[in-house]
């Protein structure tokens, strides 16, 4: 099964599948709240995809109303937290056999609640065949929609919005899968789509595309061959034995025709001369698994052959596989791949999809959908809801017990009125340490495994069980701490000559960043001295020369002209924002830069959010005329990012925030923080002048860079002429 999100900035989101092996009240999640449905219904097997909404908590922060007092009281916090019911939308994937289909559409039919809609979206050669019975079961008109449409609109789709959808199976590669980057301009391409045969399609733009061949030899031949080869009669159990079997036990090899290579045309001895070929003349019987092993090397290879064939035709290098016949095998993936690169002499490549079986579901559900404008949505992946992409990783031993318990303790206290948090945030432990195991196995479940990706599923997981903001209180009294320091803060830096006062400034940005709950050295920190502050930060600082130490060229740099514009990235809350960024941005807005504040769309850690800068800001103005005025003529402005992540993907902002960034010419980007400036864009090239730092708070991290515990990044870069 798997589960896509969609905000209107940002994002939770989805992956892969489950068969119908389980009873169907486990595999249809939300169903009771299903908005609109549509159905691919090919020669074997039927695939849905289903939009329901799911209610869940999230953490509100607003100004208290002062109206009627004199004052504040000096201890009040800076702001009041309240968790509120808001809904979101999911996309749910699910797959079945069409044997099932009956049991399954009665279910679907005795659990609809709060449909809205009188027609369901179907194609495949079964939303014909079917369509009386998916009238009659769910009471719902049937409007077939084009096959070859409904796929390409699907592909397209994954391709641009799914990231780390499309991928490179290399066996003997570290690493073995290669993610390939969301881009844009995806056109032109092949699309082969491996049914129970196959269809193959030349994609020239969105709407312009042309089926250009196809072959009756594909997934329903591996199944149907197999079944009377093997007795097996399901597919998966057929992957599995052929994982098993060895080949070259059934097929005849070059070097069983030549005695080795064949040097004259450059072929290996290894290579498959014929298929089957030694079942006629062995006296013997073959094994299962080595005739499913065989019969799938068969099929593969005579789609990779076919596929580039096409391609070279028709002068494309990029050829995608869709359907459910590669189910992420690395048999299958392997063999197609090694014949694509043979035949084309490695002049075109073979792509594979996570989600390649639900094309034409997925291109059905858009063409039901576009009255509401899908595009409007930025979506993403929801890994505590996605099953993922089976990778062909060995499974290892019993792993050490997720180190979460910080996070439970946090998660229970910022919701000290509820009678069930304690027993939710177990749960929540639980599914997380789960998918922990789960990246254990199958590292490549969600595309690259990395630090943003598993940070991302401890979120969505939290989010999962209603706890939007484990963090809130922590951060409430941080921010209220800090605005008390922050006039402290500004006259110490203004009383600087000002060279001495540009260095402060940066270390006041690299103290603050200490304040960061996500790294263990620094919660350990927190935990036991609740007094470790502002002044404590910077004594733990690395001297100067720094780990990565271009402090002297931004001085110089500073020593010209004004920036027109400077985004920054915002990290934390407390004294992070307050007492290390905002002074930093009064110095850009006293040399004549406009500033660009961009914070968290949702809560991540103790990451500042928006919502939170937006009051954060309102108290400074009201201490400091410099912040007032800029807000005023809108010479500092806030925006969200369009991430709820403690890591930073440029590729996926805000599209606010992207038409803001281009309307006022940004000529400096600041981005500020471990996961952000190091994790996930520490060798990004902008086109700008860029300053990223960062204060290294893991020590593995800091071992691989060549540094210690808070060894200090401070790298300024200007682009190449």
């Amino acid at each position: 099964m798997a589960e896509c999100g969609a905000s209107g900035s940002g994002s939770s989101g989805d992956s892969l599948d489950k068969s119908i092996t389980l009873p169907p009240d486990e595999i249809f999640r939300n169903l009771e709240n299903a908005k609109r449905f549509a159905i691919d219904i090919g020669g074997s097997l039927t695939k849905l995809a289903y939009y329901s909404t799911v209610q869940h908590k999230v953490a509100k922060v607003r100004s208290f109303d002062h109206s009627g007092k004199d004052t504040e009281r000096e201890h009040e916090p800076p702001y009041e937290i309240s968790v509120q019911e808001e809904i979101t939308a999911r996309l749910h994937f699910i797959k079945f056999e069409n044997t099932y289909i009956e049991a399954c559409l009665d279910f679907i039919k005795d659990h609809l609640v709060n449909t809205e809609t009188k027609v369901i979206q179907a194609t495949g050669g079964g939303a014909y065949k079917f369509k009386d019975l998916i009238e009659e079961k769910l009471r719902l008109k049937v409007d077939k929609e084009d096959v070859m449409t409904c796929l390409i609109k699907g592909c397209n789709f994954v391709l641009k919005n799914i990231p780390h959808e499309a991928f490179v199976y290399q066996k003997d590669s570290d690493p073995e899968f290669r993610f390939q980057t969301n881009h844009p301009h995806i056109f032109p391409y092949l699309l082969v789509n491996i049914g129970s045969g196959v269809s193959i399609v030349k994609v020239e733009t969105e709407d312009r595309f042309e089926w250009v061949g196809g072959s009756s030899i594909g997934g329903g031949t591996f199944w149907g061959l197999g079944a009377l080869l093997t007795k097996t009669k399901k597919f998966d159990e057929l992957l599995h034995l052929a994982s098993r079997g060895q080949h070259s036990n059934v097929d005849m090899l070059v070097r069983d025709v030549y005695g080795g290579a064949h040097q004259t045309l450059g072929l290996s001895g290894n290579l498959i001369a014929s298929s089957f070929g030694k079942s006629a003349t062995a006296d013997q019987e073959f094994s299962k698994e080595d005739m499913a092993k065989s019969l799938l090397h068969m099929i593969s290879n005579d789609i990779g052959q076919l596929a580039c064939l096409h391609a070279r035709l028709h002068s494309l290098d990029r050829v995608y596989f869709g359907g459910f016949f590669i189910r992420g095998h690395p048999v299958t993936m392997r063999t197609i791949t090694y014949s694509i690169n043979f035949f084309s002499k490695g002049e075109v490549q073979a792509l594979f999809l996570r989600h390649e079986g639900y094309l034409g579901a997925i291109g059905a559900f858009l063409k039901g959908a576009e009255q509401d404008n899908p595009n409007q949505y930025s979506w993403g992946e929801n890994y505590a809801g996605s099953s993922g992409l089976m990778s062909a990783s060995p499974e290892l031993g019993p792993a050490q017990r997720a180190r979460s318990g910080t996070v439970v303790k946090r998660a229970v206290a910022s919701q000290p009125d509820s009678v069930d948090a304690a027993e939710r945030a177990e749960k929540f432990r639980q599914k997380y340490w789960n998918k922990l195991q789960t990246l254990r196995q199958q590292p490549f479940a969600y595309g690259t495994l990395t630090v943003r990706s598993l940070l991302d599923t401890r979120e969505h997981c939290l989010n999962e069980f209603n706890f939007p903001d484990p963090y809130s209180k922590v951060k409430q009294r941080e921010n209220g701490v800090a605005l008390r320091c922050f006039p402290g803060v500004v006259r110490s830096l203004d009383a600087l000559g000002w060279e001495e006062r540009q260095l402060a400034l940066v270390k006041g940005l690299l103290a603050g960043n200490v304040f960061d709950w996500g790294a263990k050295a620094v919660s350990a920190v927190l935990e036991s001295d609740p007094y470790f502050g502002f002044e404590e930060a910077k004594r733990k600082l690395q001297e100067r020369p720094w780990l990565v130490d271009s402090y002297s060229e931004w001085l110089q740099r500073l020593k010209g002209p004004p920036h027109k514009c400077a985004l920054i990235f915002a990290d934390n809350s407390g004294i992070d924002i307050i007492l290390g960024v905002f002074p930093f941005v009064r110095e850009l807005l006293l040399r004549g830069t406009e500033v660009i504040l961009a914070c968290n769309s949702g809560p991540a850690l103790n990451d500042v959010t928006h919502s939170e800068s937006l009051i954060v800001a309102e108290r400074i103005a009201g201490m400091d005329p410099v912040v007032h005025s800029a807000l005023q003529e809108e010479r500092l402005l806030l925006v969200q990012t369009g991430s709820s992540s403690p890591c930073l993907d440029l590729s996926r902002l805000d599209k606010g925030l992207a038409a803001l960034v281009r309307e006022r010419g940004a000529d400096l980007v600041v981005i500020e923080g471990m996961g952000r400036a190091v994790h996930t864009n520490y060798h990004a090239a902008l086109r700008c002048e860029s300053l990223k730092l960062a204060v290294i708070k893991n020590a593995w991290l800091a071992e691989r860079l060549g540094g210690r515990l808070f060894s200090v990044i401070f790298k300024y870069e200007v682009p190449a002429e």
